[in-house]
């Protein structure tokens, strides 16, 4: 398949976001034609790619590998969730043809599951993807602007790309300012987290061009932009996309090699001593780690608890140096009235996120140190059971290199953002008013007495804030570890039972087989570098 699509120099642009973002509906206005399923509920829930073609149509990839071609109007009976839940039908790749101009030049448009929807299967399908994945559209919206699982996702695909576009979708439902806040926060918030300028973050509306209405803003600049990407960088794309596939291909082969060529060699009774080894101790550790959940459920609890005696803690002390700090600031601006109110609201949000950045900055190696500590039992066992793991004699292989080491601490970056909580300063019309007759002395007098009260309760609400976010990354770490030791658990005796069986089957075939067989083995294993 990577053969096939390099030949025919098509490149992978993949439409990525949360779930009922309007991917599917970006697309088909990029196409000019309602091809991809859309609705009101989360519908995508296969990986489905958008290619050229003389005619419009459609096919699908079965188990068995063989395509088979679809009627375009079907499409949704396969690639959405209500057509196909869960992929029932096993469905392992679905091909779109459409005789656009934007997919002439070789791009491939790659309509993706949304993440973070009720249908985990769809979340997974993107992210098995990834790897797949040459340059990428990210679909964003203002209402939130940014979701953990997007961030997550973002964090992900550039790891393995460095070509991705962002777009602020349904653009025509919000209004200028709400764009222009939520623009801002998602570049200041990408920026962060990819360590670089995202670039422009394009505003669009894809159902409106699809009426043929007035196109919001930056339709244009999109079409322009996805245009000079394929005609300027697809040639590079392409060789992006071969180093990487075949550098992923070469690793999974080397091993592949080695485990089938150990089988071969070892007596199969041998083998088959070593996978049932293999599973007991697989089984065996998957019930101890089940029984150190409760363990790391207890350590987590202890964790929670110190968290809130240090937020108790920071907000005794901190207090009273921010009410003294925001009474510098105010001290500095002239003038009363309701314009004076509303500086002094804005300096009370300032002084409370930078006393909580600078608790937070302290705060992070101290929880992190927490964390290890409550982890360190679980990354024990883990590689206690991969070096039993290695022992039994498996083959060189990736999962089982090097065990769990120190990167075990916070695997998810923060997702906090202060919340301003202007109810916390409401003042009615005649509050309002007051600031505009009444004395000066007595309007500053009143707005510092207020501005310092909405300080107090900022900082009370977003420190609980900062303590919630500690203790959801915290979580979400764990959660991920837990699934990345489980998988390396399972791979080894699923390599080693792929190996026994065709073992099986050539030993029954006689000696010259078995010969055969490895001296092919090895050819293949001299093809392969030991490091793709």
């Amino acid at each position: 398949m990577l053969a096939e699509r390099l030949a025919g120099g098509r490149f992978h642009v993949a439409v990525v976001g949360q779930f009922k973002r309007g991917k599917s509906t970006l697309i088909n206005a990029l196409l000019g034609r309602e091809v991809l399923p859309t609705g009101v509920v989360p519908v995508t829930a296969l990986v489905t790619v958008i290619r050229h073609g003389e005619e419009p149509g459609a096919r699908l990839r079965a188990a068995d590998g063989a395509w088979r071609p679809i009627p375009l109007a079907d499409l949704a009976a396969w690639v959405s969730e209500e057509g196909n839940p869960g992929n029932a039908k096993g469905v392992v790749g679905v091909e779109v043809f459409v005789p656009s101009p934007l997919l002439a030049s070789g791009m491939c448009l790659v309509d993706t599951p949304g993440v973070g929807s009720v249908f985990a299967g769809g979340t997974e399908a993107t992210r098995a993807f990834v790897p797949h994945i040459d340059a990428a559209l990210v679909v964003l919206g203002a209402d939130p602007p940014l979701s953990e699982a997007e961030l997550d996702l973002v964090t992900e695909v550039a790891r393995e790309v460095r070509t991705l576009r962002f777009v602020l979708a349904k653009a025509d439902r919000v209004p200028a300012h709400e764009r222009q806040q939520a623009v801002e926060f998602t570049r200041r918030i990408l920026a962060e987290r990819l360590d670089h300028d995202p670039g422009t973050i394009l505003e669009v509306s894809a159902r409106e061009h699809l009426r043929g209405g007035a196109d919001v803003a930056d339709w244009p600049a999109l079409v322009q932009g996805l245009t000079e990407l394929a005609d300027a960088s697809g040639a590079e794309l392409l060789r992006a996309a071969e180093r990487r596939g075949t550098t992923l291909l070469a690793r999974r082969l080397r091993h592949e090699i080695d485990e089938r060529r150990e089988a071969l060699t070892r007596p199969l009774q041998d083998s088959e001593a070593r996978i049932a080894e293999l599973r007991a101790t697989s089984a065996d550790t998957e019930r101890a780690l089940h029984e150190l959940r409760y363990l790391l459920d207890a350590e987590q609890d202890r964790l929670a608890d110190r968290l809130a005696e240090r937020t108790v803690a920071f907000l005794e002390q901190a207090t009273a140096g921010a009410r003294e700090e925001l009474a510098g600031r105010l001290g500095e601006i002239e003038g009363g009235g309701p314009g004076f109110r509303a500086a002094a609201l804005e300096q009370a949000r300032a002084v409370c996120e930078k006393t909580l950045e600078a608790w937070r900055a302290r705060e992070d190696p101290v929880v992190e140190g927490l964390y290890r500590e409550a982890a360190q039992r679980f990354v024990d066992l883990a590689n206690a059971f991969l070096e039993r793991l290695a022992a039994s004699g498996a083959p060189s292989l990736d999962a089982l290199e090097g065990g769990l080491g120190p990167e075990v601490g916070f695997r998810v970056d923060s997702r906090l953002y202060y919340r301003p909580l202007w109810h916390y300063a409401p003042r009615g019309p005649l509050g309002w008013l007051g600031d505009v007759i009444a004395p000066r002395a007595r309007v500053r007098h009143a707005v510092e007495r207020d501005a310092a009260d909405y300080l107090e309760r900022l900082l009370g609400a977003n420190a609980t804030r900062v303590e919630t976010d500690f203790e959801e990354r915290v979580l979400e770490s764990r959660r991920r570890l837990q699934a990345e030791v489980r998988e390396r658990l399972s791979a080894g005796v699923r390599s080693a039972e792929r190996a026994l069986e065709r073992a099986r089957a050539t030993r029954a075939e006689g000696a010259p087989a078995v010969q055969a067989e490895l001296e092919r083995l090895d050819a293949l294993a001299e093809r392969v570098p030991w490091r793709a």
